[in-house]
C-alpha cells in the first residue's frame, strides 16, 4: 500500500477503538469534519458492521460538539464511494458538512446537488 494521508493522520477531535475523526483541510463549510475507519478501507461498501457503528458513533459525538461550537442550521452527510463519485483519497471517509442558513441561494436537493441539474426538483 502506497502511503495514505488518513491511516498516518495523528492530530484527532476524537475517536474510538475503529474510528476517528478530524477537521477537513479543505472545509465546504466552518466544522467540517471527516470521520474515518482506522482500518484501511477503501469505501464504505468494504466496511464491517462494527466499523459502520464506530464511525456512526463519532458522527453523532461529532454533531453534538458541532451544536455547540458553531450552531449550524442543519447538516449533510456524505460518502463518495469511488473515482466517478468523486472519490480521490481512495480510504474510506463520511463527511459530516454543517450547513448555515444562507450558505447558498437555495438548499432544496441537499446531496442531489452532485448532479446539479438534478438538485432542485418538485414532489
Amino acid at each position: 500500500m502506497d502511503c495514505c494521508v488518513f491511516c498516518e493522520l495523528e492530530t484527532v477531535l476524537t475517536e474510538n477503538d475503529l474510528a476517528k475523526a478530524f477537521y477537513d483541510n479543505n472545509p465546504v463549510s466552518e466544522g467540517h469534519v471527516l470521520i474515518v475507519p482506522k482500518r484501511h478501507v477503501e469505501d464504505y461498501f468494504a466496511l464491517t458492521t462494527d466499523e459502520k457503528n464506530a464511525i456512526d458513533d463519532l458522527l453523532l459525538k461529532c454533531k453534538v460538539d458541532l451544536d455547540d461550537r458553531y450552531t449550524p442550521a442543519g447538516y449533510n452527510i456524505g460518502v463518495n464511494c469511488g473515482k466517478d463519485a468523486g472519490q480521490t483519497i481512495f480510504h474510506c471517509h463520511v463527511h459530516l458538512i454543517p450547513r448555515y442558513i444562507g450558505d447558498v441561494a437555495d438548499p432544496t436537493g441537499g446531496v442531489r446537488g452532485v448532479i446539479p441539474e438534478k438538485q432542485n426538483y418538485k414532489s
